[in-house]
């Protein structure tokens, strides 16, 4: 007889990818590999995550073909190719949880300063290259260990305020140049066996049930709005990326 847990943590992740490939609570994608490591390794977890990935980009893609910043793509993209390959160079001396933890106290320092900003002589000048290609390279490497790649890319992305459909477009096309490049590394790491992907195709339906419900919410609400719920959203996460990495970090000592 089947697990209860185990089915009811699965149907959660493929909620939790849909939402996230929505475009209005695309943080949210970073609780996925925590939720599924409850039931099975890290390492699996994110195998598993991956295929079911790709579809939701597919689909994002078709829906956000005409909205996205070519800009911030042609900046942000060449850093995160060369996350991912350091990432994969350095996947058997990696250790996940300090990575969350990292990714945490940036993403919550990011949040402190977009609420009560410590960079007012900064205000109103365009974001760096050099900023974008760093944050591109942070997201490729994060995303690549434990699919955490949107809040490093928030951290560049939201402060230059897209419209909500033109933000959901940019974050859709990037992660799914990412997403398809971690196929190859994943693949030789053994992250991809049957049994995973027969794991990942039970978790697409429910991946693209819960994406349209985002969609249909992205397209209705304001910009101030979606702007207060991902900045709330990034807190939240990145709260729960600090827990688990250093709880994971006291549990390794």
């Amino acid at each position: 007889m089947p697990d209860p847990l185990f089915i009811a943590v699965v149907m959660l992740a493929g909620v939790v990818v849909g939402m996230s490939k929505s475009g209005i609570v695309s943080n949210l994608g970073a609780i996925n590999v925590p939720l599924l490591s409850l039931v099975m390794s890290a390492r699996d977890a994110a195998g598993v995550l991956l295929p079911v990935m790709l579809v939701t980009d597919a689909i994002a893609l078709f829906i956000y073909a005409r909205h996205f910043d070519r800009r911030i793509l042609a900046i942000m993209l060449p850093g995160c190719l060369a996350g991912i390959g350091i990432g994969w160079a350095l996947s058997a001396v990696v250790d996940e949880s300090a990575v969350r933890l990292a990714v945490g106290l940036v993403t919550l320092g990011f949040v402190i300063d977009a609420i009560f900003p410590l960079r007012k002589k900064l205000s109103g000048l365009p974001p760096s290259r050099l900023w974008g290609s760093i944050w591109g390279g942070v997201s490729g490497f994060t995303s690549f260990v434990s699919h955490t790649g949107g809040p490093p890319f928030h951290i560049y992305v939201l402060p230059q305020r897209l419209e909500p459909a033109v933000f959901a477009g940019t974050v859709a096309v990037f992660f799914a140049i990412a997403n398809a490049v971690k196929l190859v590394p994943y693949y030789f790491l053994g992250q991809l066996q049957t049994a995973n992907l027969l794991l990942s195709a039970l978790l697409v339906p429910t991946a693209l049930l819960s994406m349209a419900a985002g969609v249909f919410l992205v397209r209705r609400i304001s910009g101030k709005a979606f702007y207060r719920i991902a900045y709330t959203l990034m807190a939240v996460f990145s709260l729960k990326l600090i827990w688990d990495g250093a709880t994971g970090l006291i549990g390794l000592a």
